[in-house]
């Protein structure tokens, strides 16, 4: 699942994107409002988290664009403004949940997975890659008929993976989505993840589906014995 995080606090911007990254959301930040609103047009995203109070064009202003521009993203207020007046205004511009700062990463979780089953109208198609099949709703992923259990991060790997079926993802990409924007470390670090992804989605099984390309990154395809 893709997040929107627009948040003008760097430093809280980066922990909150760690922590949701840490729980399988693959995460895009935007510092102020402008650029929040050139990405939600622009990208397909699954939930916004947006703060009010932002550089540039604020949190109501940023929405009201969206809204009016046929994008109807579901979206989370996530702002320090608790005055009844601001939580009704969001909730009428077409924002499907306002939280308060400070707040329980636990709290917010919950509250993102619950605007997202809200929010679909249909459940989303799984992925079928062969007999690999991925279900970015319910993050469950089988191997023909059996459930493999994943980590956090092996899930985020593998989606990342599946959402480009067919197509190399470079080292640097899958760190980027991964671990950080700024990552510039050991690529070990990335063939490592892969390994360990390897070892319950490929190993098991007499085809394997997440091919190398030596050099340049990883590629899932229906597979070969």
């Amino acid at each position: 699942m893709r997040l929107l995080l627009v948040e003008d606090d760097e430093r809280a911007a980066t922990a909150l994107e760690r922590s949701l990254r840490e729980q399988g959301f693959s995460v895009e930040v935007a510092l102020d409002g402008v650029n929040g609103l050139a990405a939600g047009k622009s990208s397909s995203f699954d939930c916004l988290i947006l703060d009010v109070m932002l550089p540039g064009m604020d949190g109501f202003s940023l929405l009201w664009e969206l809204r009016a521009a046929g994008v109807q993203t579901p979206v989370i207020f996530l702002t320090a403004r608790d005055a009844l007046p601001d939580r009704v205004r969001g909730l009428e511009l077409g924002g499907g949940d306002y939280l308060v700062k400070p707040f329980a990463f636990s709290e917010l979780l919950l509250r993102i997975n619950n605007l997202l089953a809200r929010g679909t109208s249909a459940t989303p198609k799984p992925w079928v890659i062969g007999d690999l099949t991925v279900n970015p709703f319910q993050r469950k992923v089988y191997r023909g008929a059996d459930r493999l259990d994943l980590s956090s991060q092996e899930y985020a790997l593998l989606e990342l993976l599946v959402r480009n079926a067919g197509h190399i993802v470079t080292r640097t990409r899958i760190a980027e989505e991964l671990w950080d924007l700024s990552y510039q470390g050991d690529p070990n670090l990335v063939d490592a993840a892969v390994r360990r992804l390897r070892k319950k989605v490929d190993d098991p099984y007499p085809r394997k589906i997440i091919q190398t390309r030596r050099g340049v990154g990883y590629l899932v395809e229906p597979g070969h014995d």
